[in-house]
């Protein structure tokens, strides 16, 4: 069985290859989706392909709306939902993410610094597991899948 994994959330750092790259050498059975992390692109999207927009609310509105097709499709997908808020910005749409895996069903992991507890408690309440790096999301991964904990150091 290969599992479906998307990681959502933060996308100015190298966090998700960072879980990528646990994951193969662990040669766990996963297949990781996520959303456009190309920052530009995301914002540009709607009215690159559907048309200019003067007013700034309806060019955002095009692109969400764009992304959501991919986000709502890969989490409905995936077996695990992977959530990273990362240090810099408020990610209100990964908490948004959050929120969907959950009333989906699907087993949420959040990831985020001790620093940001207090403001992601009700994500974090949530979640099956609160994590700080992507090497305890690998470790995660290897555990639910394989049974195997981590050798202690």
């Amino acid at each position: 069985m290969s599992w479906h994994v998307y990681l959502s959330g933060e996308i100015h750092t190298e966090w998700r290859a960072e879980v990528a790259a646990a994951a193969m050498a662990r040669r766990l059975p996963v297949e990781f989706t996520g959303p456009v992390t190309d920052h530009e692109a995301s914002d540009d999207c709607g009215v690159l392909i559907m048309g200019g927009e003067q007013n700034k609310f309806w060019h955002d509105h095009k692109g969400a709306k764009l992304n959501a097709i991919r986000t709502r499709t890969l989490i409905e997908k995936a077996d695990i939902v992977i959530v990273r808020f990362g240090e810099k910005y408020k990610q209100w749409n990964a908490a948004f993410d959050a929120g969907i895996a959950t009333a989906l069903g699907k087993s949420l992991i959040v990831m985020h610094q001790t620093e940001h507890a207090h403001a992601l408690k009700e994500v974090d309440a949530a979640a099956l597991a609160v994590i700080e790096t992507p090497e305890q999301a690998a470790e995660i991964l290897d555990y639910v899948i394989n049974g195997v904990l981590p050798k202690a150091s």
